[in-house]
This record gives structure tokens, C-alpha cells and sequence, in this order.
């Protein structure tokens, strides 16, 4: 059925999640850019999560119907025009390794809406447009796996996030009410980190 579809494809992109978290660490220790020298990592990274964070994520929000029938196409061409111009965007990274902006993450958000939360079309089309605008805002997120500061509770949270997301998906559609406030919870964590790397770092250059 519909659900057990949408079910895979939300595994199939924690798993692609989980492979972008550690590739560059496997690159590195490979010395990818000795082995060959010629090809730009970097642009074949940002092709895939073009792919991985926008495009997939944009088509699952369109197809699960979890916004309006008269703005679905709107709001995923919204999606997909403000993550194109993030990544093109100078300074996506700060000097302090923080995403400043919010990240092209919208497999999460497409999580967030089927899996979490249960709001109604026209709210998901508001929280779409408000993180579309935040792309562009100097707000700094953690990146978890690059950023210093706070970065082993970051690596805590996001690991135990993953893990308790990946299980709430094999189980569902059973109930998991404890394991969706787990997910409410590590958002909350992950916002107040930000607040903080935003005001602490927030007259740096990026």
C-alpha cells in the first residue's frame, strides 16, 4: 500500500543520510583527491544532495499530499528553487563549521509531516514557506559531524535521533508516540544549539 511505499522511501533516505555523514570521512582517509586528482569531490557531493535532501524529499512531500491540493506544486517548486540557491549560495559553511542558514534538509521535513506530526495541509504549506525564507536567514545549525563546539553531544543526539527514527519507521504504521516525542525533543535540542551558535558566532565572518 501507499504507506508501506513511503515507509521504504523515508528508509532508503536515512540510509542515504547516514552514508553523506561519513563519506567525506572515508574520502579523506582514502586521499580521494590524490587517487584522483582531477575530479571534483565536492561537486559530485552537492549533485547527490541536490538529489538526497531536495529533489526526493520535494516529490515524497507532492506525492504523500501533505500540503493543499491547489499549492502541492507550488510549494514543492518553492523547495526545490530556495535549496538550488542555497547551494549556491557563498558562505553555506562558516569558518566555524556551522550551516548558516537552514540546511538543505528536507527529507526531514517530509519525515516530520508523514511520520511525526500530524498537522493539516495548509499549516505544512506555512512551515514550507517559513524554512524556505530561513535558508537565507543567518541563523547557524550545527553540522554534526564537522562542527567543534558541542560537537560529541551533537554526535549523541543525532546518532540516537537516527536510530530511534530508522525504528519507528519499521514499526509503522503502529503507534510510537514515546519515539515521535523523541523526534519533537531532539528538534527542540537541535534549535537551541543553533540559538546558541547564532549569538555566540553571529558576528564572525562566515
Amino acid at each position: 500500500d501507499a504507506g508501506h511505499c513511503f515507509k521504504t522511501a523515508m528508509l532508503w533516505l536515512f540510509a542515504a543520510q547516514v552514508i553523506d555523514g561519513v563519506d567525506g570521512a572515508f574520502a579523506r582517509l582514502f586521499k580521494a583527491k590524490e587517487v584522483l586528482p582531477n575530479w571534483d569531490g565536492k561537486a559530485i557531493d552537492y549533485v547527490i544532495d541536490f538529489a538526497t535532501y531536495a529533489i526526493i524529499p520535494a516529490f515524497f512531500i507532492y506525492q504523500a499530499d501533505l500540503l493543499p491540493e491547489s499549492l502541492n506544486f507550488i510549494g514543492i517548486s518553492i523547495i526545490l528553487l530556495v535549496s538550488a540557491l542555497y547551494y549556491g549560495k557563498d558562505g553555506m559553511v562558516s569558518t566555524e563549521l556551522h550551516f548558516v542558514g537552514f540546511p538543505v534538509m528536507w527529507n526531514m521535513v517530509a519525515f516530520y509531516m508523514y511520520f511525526v506530526t500530524d498537522l493539516e495541509p495548509m499549516t505544512n504549506f506555512i512551515v514550507v514557506i517559513i524554512l524556505a525564507i530561513m535558508h537565507f536567514v543567518p541563523i547557524k545549525f550545527p553540522y554534526p559531524s564537522r562542527t567543534k563546539k558541542f560537537m560529541l553531544p551533537n554526535l549523541i543526539v543525532t546518532t540516537t535521533f537516527v536510530i530511534s527514527c530508522v525504528y519507528l519507521l519499521f514499526t509503522y504504521p503502529k503507534p510510537q508516540v514515546l519515539l515521535q516525542w523523541l523526534a519533537i525533543a531532539c528538534l527542540v535540542y537541535y534549535s537551541a544549539v543553533s540559538t546558541f551558535y547564532t549569538y555566540n558566532y553571529g558576528k564572525e565572518k562566515n
